[in-house]
């Protein structure tokens, strides 16, 4: 064999060689690229919340105390208002449950409702206070602005309104000058003397009346 050949033989070797090793020789693989574990946070917890404990009511700024004395007796009652821009009646009636007398009806309220309704026995004028006017005849026994000499307390007007009979009605109409414009609420007690009476639902004879 020429030289000539040899080396083309010899080239043709070095090329098949070649060509074995690149077919081997796997391809790099990509590098796997490892996904992010997603990191787990704890939802905050609701916090317990505390109910808000109910406000109480608050008295209403025209309210009377109860007296120190109660009475059994069982009367049944209405007051009606009808009061405009400068003023009008209240009509207080009173029935006895009851087959005693009550020997004196009073009616109370807080002397401070004067503010805005002036409550009186009778309509006030200037014939009624004049020197030689008609005499004050009326029904009503006393009208006090506590405190007063039979234990009327203090910051109460009080009106006696005579004896309530046995099984009887009492229709009482009261005088009202309004002093200022609004709507007012305020207690209004029915009494024998100091005593309040009691309501046939057994309630003590208290009213709360409202003004517009």
């Amino acid at each position: 064999m020429n030289r000539s050949l040899r080396a083309s033989l010899a080239v043709l070797v070095i090329l098949v060689s070649s060509a074995c090793v690149a077919e081997d020789s796997p391809s790099p693989s990509p590098s796997a690229t490892s996904e992010p574990t997603p990191s787990l946070t704890a939802e905050p917890s609701p916090s317990a919340t505390t109910a808000a404990s109910p406000t109480p009511t608050p008295e209403p700024a025209l309210s009377l105390d109860p007296p120190d004395e109660t009475d059994a007796r069982v009367v049944t009652a209405t007051v009606t208002p009808e009061i405009g821009a400068e003023g009008g009646t209240l009509t207080v009636t009173v029935t006895s449950a009851v087959d005693e007398r009550i020997d004196e009806l009073v009616l109370r309220w807080p002397t401070e409702l004067s503010d805005t309704l002036v409550i009186a026995p009778f309509t006030p004028s200037p014939e009624r206070i004049a020197e030689g006017g008609p005499p004050l005849v009326q029904p009503w026994t006393k009208w006090v602005i506590g405190p007063g000499e039979k234990d009327e307390p203090d910051g109460t007007t009080s009106i006696g309104w005579g004896p309530l009979l046995p099984e009887a009605t009492l229709t009482i109409e009261l005088d009202v000058t309004r002093q200022a414009a609004g709507p007012v609420e305020f207690d209004f007690q029915i009494l024998a003397g100091n005593a309040l009476l009691t309501l046939d639902d057994g309630e003590a004879a208290e009213l709360r009346i409202e003004v517009p």
